[in-house]
């Protein structure tokens, strides 16, 4: 066997058929597109969400509420996460940069401390928000709060 006979595996390839081409061809007429309707039609292109003329399902269902955009997204991190960061790595300052490189919050995250959890050590915490549960905690043992903008 070498590269002058080689052919496709036999019933691998068939001819394209060929539509509207008379009677005979057994595809002439409607061109295999069925009688009337817009699908027969030349130019015929479904809108999405389109049902055939009923009541498509976006406009079937209620709309409620409403998104604020004016909202502010927090990166939540808990006062558990604090004691155990601060134990892991000794730590007596935590901070926004503290937080992103363990894996708490994103470059662009704006950070809220909740009061979730026990805080036994003494540190300095530095976010951009704080409960009033987790400043009291903070503070009760011996840290101190920072916001940042």
């Amino acid at each position: 066997m070498d590269l002058s006979n080689l052919k496709p595996a036999v019933g691998s390839t068939t001819r394209e058929t060929r539509v509207g081409r008379g009677p005979g061809s057994g595809k002439g007429g409607t061109s295999t597109r069925g009688h009337k309707g817009a699908k027969s039609r030349s130019g015929y292109s479904r809108k999405i969400g389109f049902e055939g003329g009923q009541m498509p399902l976006q406009r079937r269902l209620p709309k409620f509420g409403f998104k604020n955009f004016n909202r502010v997204e927090y990166k939540v991190v808990n006062l558990d996460a604090i004691e155990a960061l601060a134990a892991a790595k000794e730590l007596e300052k935590i901070g926004l940069e503290e937080l992103r490189a363990a894996g708490l919050a994103g470059k662009k995250d704006l950070v809220k401390v909740l009061g979730n959890g026990a805080l036994t050590r003494k540190v300095a915490v530095e976010a951009n928000a704080f409960s009033a549960a987790a400043e009291k905690a903070i503070v009760e043992a011996g840290g101190s709060i920072n916001k940042v903008k």
